[in-house]
């Protein structure tokens, strides 16, 4: 394992520990100040399609933003596939499947192949630091994905997941602002 490798398993391994600490009530919370400063970006009125997810218990909770906003923007959520996403509009929590891998709802339907029309991303990670680098949880699925989004990418996490700086590789892609709580 090299020293990048070594440094993302360490980083990985702190974070997920201080997410173990936090209780499910307090994520939430720390979630909805997180996505109401979103919701006073200027972009983020602008934009009619925007890719989101639908957050596990230890990220970022979007569920109810997601829905909220499906009401007047297009919602574009990831899909896993193997070990690729694909993406699909989400059309209410009623059309949402258990996905196969990781049991994650997923959106049911056709595949959104639009990916240029996307104009704002909100991206979940383990870690960002300060000049927009993210740390995903190890399966690339997003770095697959991103370089072929020409959108604003909002990465959105937790205070404590924010640091000076995270390893990162030349074909990484930054994010254009990261959002935590403060």
């Amino acid at each position: 394992m090299n020293t990048i490798q070594h440094e993302k398993k360490m980083i990985r391994q702190v974070i997920s520990k201080i997410k173990k600490e936090i209780p499910l009530e307090e994520k939430i919370s720390r979630s909805i100040s997180i996505l109401r400063k979103i919701e006073k970006d200027p972009f983020f009125h602008q934009a009619k399609i925007l890719l989101a997810y639908w957050s596990l218990p230890d990220e970022v909770q979007t569920h109810g933003f997601v829905v909220k906003w499906s009401q007047s923007k297009r919602i574009i959520l990831p899909v896993v596939d193997g070990d690729n996403l694909r993406l699909k509009e989400f059309r209410g929590t009623h059309n949402l499947i258990t996905g196969q891998k990781y049991r994650i709802p997923e959106p049911s339907g056709d595949e959104f192949k639009e990916i240029e029309t996307i104009e704002l991303a909100i991206i979940p990670g383990v870690a960002f630091d300060r000049h927009g680098n993210r740390l995903g949880r190890g399966k690339a699925y997003y770095d697959k994905l991103l370089p072929g989004l020409d959108a604003m990418k909002y990465g959105v996490c937790f205070d404590f997941q924010l640091m000076d700086k995270v390893p990162a590789n030349t074909c990484d892609v930054r994010m254009n602002k990261v959002f935590t709580e403060e």
